[in-house]
Order: structure tokens, then sequence, then C-alpha cells
């Protein structure tokens, strides 16, 4: 174990940089700066996030210390019942005893300890270390989801949120606001040593990338997923033009119009599973704006009461009737059930710029509105 001067020094140093001020980027700058991936212009790059990414970590290690109504100390945030330091300080195996922070810690203290990045083959190598940095974090959603779950289960038994609960809602958002960023700042940097890119892809970015393709295969997706559940899965309607493209990040999309067919066809299901009557399709609609490229998933699935309605974005709500068991093994994709896909879409349609929208006319069916900005100019929001 670490000596207490080498963990107070750490924790000095976080506080330090967790005060620095963040630095945004938007979609055109890294679609601009990244169509050029020279050797120059990735060891800017990396010199920009060996001092950037330690600034976005600290912040999140910091505030993951103090959450309130006790979620620091919810065995899926901190499993080692609120220890001020973190596995690296300790002799036990990779993974064997990490929580969310430790994780944090952990990416903070390698880039901290990384050396100045001075020519390609320093460059090399931080790509390599945030290379698995992006994978260490890779379960912080569903580690996320369960703390709060086992918050709700413990403290909230009712379907009305608490007083001071917004301090959650406005900690989560920040929180997952920034994991975006960051997981977006190094997927683009390690994409674009791909000596092999897609034509027209720039890093993460698809210059020209089809919305209706991706819906296509979002929903292939989500059927399987609804055909897994319940043995059956309304048909899904896509409409609009095959042949537009606009810039976007592809994996983002998919996440999104995942999460909201996902939505329709579950409520689809359980409205008509024991009807004898025609099972209506769900229906996405590609709108070509000026400012925006708007994506419309329409449902048939009976709609979300109005007193719901301010709820579903809210960390705590899901309108699935069962709930997954939060302890049980995990067997892939859910329908439905933490409360988290609604809220983290919209954060990924935020990032850059645009927004998603529900609009619910109960007994009928739920509209849902995801605007995407087309001009790229949007600086990502610094949480």
């Amino acid at each position: 174990m670490a000596s207490e001067p080498v963990a107070r020094a750490v924790a000095e140093e976080v506080g330090r940089w967790g005060s620095m001020k963040q630095t945004g980027v938007s979609l055109r700058y890294m679609m601009e700066f990244g169509s050029v991936p020279t050797d120059r212009n990735l060891l800017l790059s990396a010199q920009f996030l060996h001092k950037e990414l330690p600034i976005r970590i600290a912040r999140r290690a910091l505030e993951l210390d103090s959450l309130p109504f006790g979620l620091s100390a919810k065995p899926a945030i901190l499993k080692a019942g609120g220890r001020m330091f973190s596995c690296w300080e300790m002799e036990c195996e990779e993974d064997t005893c990490h929580s969310v922070r430790d994780w944090y810690m952990d990416s903070f203290r390698d880039i901290r300890y990384f050396p100045e990045v001075k020519n390609r083959d320093d460059e090399l190598a931080f790509t390599q270390m945030i290379k698995m940095i992006k994978v260490r974090h890779n379960n912080v959603v569903p580690t996320m989801a369960l703390g709060v779950q086992q918050l709700k289960n413990e403290q909230f038994s009712s379907r009305k949120l608490p007083p001071g609960f917004d301090e959650i809602h406005e900690f989560l958002d920040r929180f997952y606001m920034s994991r975006i960023g960051i997981r977006m700042l190094i997927g683009q940097h390690v994409a674009l040593h791909d000596p092999e890119p897609e034509p027209g892809v720039i890093g993460l970015i698809n210059t020209k990338l089809s919305p209706i393709q991706v819906a296509q295969i979002a929903s292939e997706d989500a059927r399987s997923i609804c055909l897994r559940e319940y043995g059956s899965a309304p048909d899904i309607n896509i409409y609009g033009d095959p042949n537009f493209s606009f810039p976007y990040v592809a994996s983002h999309l998919h996440l999104m119009l995942f999460e909201l067919v996902k939505n329709s066809l579950r409520a689809v299901q359980e409205k008509y599973m024991n009807s004898d009557k025609d099972v209506p399709p769900v229906r996405i609609i590609v709108a070509d704006g000026t400012e925006d490229v708007t994506i419309k998933v329409s449902d048939e699935g009976g709609g979300i009461r109005r007193s719901g309605l301010p709820r579903i974005f809210t960390y705590l709500y899901s309108t699935a009737k069962n709930l997954p068991d939060i302890e049980g093994p995990s067997e892939g994709v859910t329908m439905a059930g933490y409360g988290f896909g609604l809220p983290v879409s919209r954060l990924y349609a935020r990032y850059f710029g645009g927004d998603l929208q529900i609009i619910s006319m109960e007994g009928y069916g739920t509209d849902a509105y995801l605007h995407l900005s087309r001009l790229g100019d949007s600086e990502e929001p610094l949480p």
C-alpha cells in the first residue's frame, strides 16, 4: 500500500487539475484538423490531450467523492466502502476491486505520469496508453446505473422523486456529458491512426453518413432484441431520401436510434401482444433541414401518461413494468429497465448541438424527435 504522503500528494494534484479550465472543440474543428493526419498534427493532438484529459478526468474523480444521498458509497460506485485511495496503490489484481472512482484515479495517474510528448515515438506510446484508458472505462455507464438503482431500491420506494433529487440528476448529466467528451476525444485521436480509413471517414466522423442506413441497422438490432425477449416484433417502416448524407459520428447516431426504436418496439409489443388486432408498425422519418437533420421515431404503443412525461429524462425513472435484476448475471442488452437510455441519448444529441424531444398522446402513442445539428459549429458543452 502506498504511503499516506503519496496518497495525499495524488489527491492534491487531482484537486489542482480539477480546478483548471476545460477546452471545448466542435465537430467541424475535429473534421478539419483530422482531415490531414500528418505526424505533426497527430503530435499536436497528443500534446493537447496530454493537458486536457487530466483536467476532465480530475473533475469527475472529485465529484465521485461527494455525491448526494450517499450515492458515493453504493457498492457499484465505490466497492471498497469509501476508501480514499485507488487500487494502483495496493497489491491487488487488475479489476478485482476496482470501482468507478478507481478507474478515474488510475487514468488520471497514467496520463499525468506519462512524460511530455515530444516526438513520434512518444505520440505512438501515448496513443496506446489512452486507448487502454478508453477500454478501462467501458463499463462506467452500467456500473453507475447499478449504483443509482441500488440507491432507488434502498431509499426511494415511491414513484415520486425526493426533494433534492435534482442534485443527482445534474451530477449524472455532467458526468455522462463529460464521459461522452472524453471518449470522443480519445476515440478520434486513436482512429486517426487507422492506416486504411474508409472513404469519407475522418477518425470517428463519417463526412457522408447516411441516416437512413444507420436507421436500418439500428432497427435490425432493436428488432432482434425484441424477438429474443417476446418471440415476435413489430415491423419498422423507414421513410426518407436514401441518398442523403451529412457529417456525423455513426456510433453516436446508432446508439440514439437504437434506444428510441427499442422503446417504441417494446411499447407496441406489450400493447398488442394479447390482442387479435393488427400490430401497427413503428415509423422512422428522416427530414433534411437547413440547420438540422431531424429524425422522428413514431409508434402506436399507447403513449406515456402526462404525469410521467417530466420524469422520462431523469435517471431514476423507467416505464418498464419488470425491472432487470441488478445483482443477477447480465445476458446482454435488455429491452428496458435502468432508466438511463433516454437521458443519455439526449446528452449524445446535445453533445454536438442537437436535442431530443418526446411528445406523447396517451392512449395512442409516442413521437420522439431527434434533432441533429448539420452545421457542425456547435462547441461541445463542458460540464
